[in-house]
């Protein structure tokens, strides 16, 4: 618990949530690096005073205004995560490395750098998603998986197959290039988790591969594709937005708008009439 409390302390919104406002307000300033947090802090204790109000929070999360959100967050986001391809690499990497020539004890050693890589692009992710914001890096990332599994499968197609072993050097490359995979991976789609789609992905890889052959990194490639377009057309960029200003994001989307207007014209004519008698 001590090393926990420590090196993964509670979130300063968690920290209101229960009435530990002290905590909360200790742990904001150490992330901000500063004590002046007066106005960050009010709206943190406004939207948890706004949240606890509501009497049916599951039923609300339904409502239209919330589908941006609902469709974002809990939908599409953690469902493209999986269909990057990753969790395959992770989970069959001494099967990968295996088929690509290298003995069993080099594939597990694979495993155990692409898995270290995984930890250095989380770091980094914490480190600096702040300051560059999550829109930039999904779609910066994004372009960097999207090249590596094309390289992938286009070495794989030129350099592997007919009972040819693969060149120590290409193997290098590969090693390198998917590394490069996990980093980008690790700093943008890894923080988040559905374990539906791991499960679904992990049972499906194997009889993929076999069909697909390095045709499956184009498949890989493809959805990511699908992922940064939708990135780049429907996620609004978070940063240095206050929690009481989120809305506005929704609000002045030129696609999530349409879901928020109708909803707030009812709310509007509700106060006219009320007024009016």
């Amino acid at each position: 618990m001590f090393i926990r409390g420590l090196f993964l302390p509670e979130t300063p919104n968690s920290l209101v949530e229960q009435g530990r406002l002290e905590e909360g307000r200790r742990i904001l300033e150490r992330v901000r690096g500063t004590s002046k947090v007066d106005v960050e802090f009010e709206d943190l204790i406004d939207a948890s005073n706004v949240a606890k109000a509501i009497k049916h929070p599951f039923r609300n999360l339904l409502k239209r205004k919330n589908r941006p959100q609902l469709v974002i967050g809990a939908l599409r986001i953690p469902a493209f995560q999986q269909l990057t391809g990753n969790n395959s690499i992770l989970f069959y990497a001494p099967v990968i490395f295996q088929s690509l020539g290298f003995g069993s004890g080099a594939s597990l050693w694979s495993s155990a750098i692409t898995s270290a890589a995984l930890v250095v692009a989380t770091l980094i992710s914490m480190a600096y998603v702040d300051k560059f914001g999550r829109r930039a890096f999904f779609l910066e990332a994004g372009c960097e998986m999207i090249i590596c599994t094309v390289a992938v499968a286009i070495t794989l197609a030129l350099r592997y197959g007919q009972g040819k072993m693969l060149p120590k050097g290409i193997g290098i490359f590969l090693l390198i290039v998917i590394c490069i995979f996990v980093l980008a991976y690790g700093r943008s789609w890894g923080p988040l988790r559905c374990m539906i789609f791991t499960a679904l992905i992990a049972q499906c890889f194997l009889a993929a591969l076999c069909h697909l052959k390095n045709g499956i990194f184009l498949l890989f490639a493809a959805l990511i594709v699908i992922m940064s377009a939708f990135i780049f057309f429907l996620l609004p960029e978070t940063k240095h937005v206050p929690i009481k200003e989120i809305y506005l994001l929704w609000q002045n989307h030129w696609y999530w708008k349409r879901y928020r207007e109708p909803e707030g014209n009812e709310d509007e004519l509700k106060e006219q009439s009320g007024q009016r008698v």
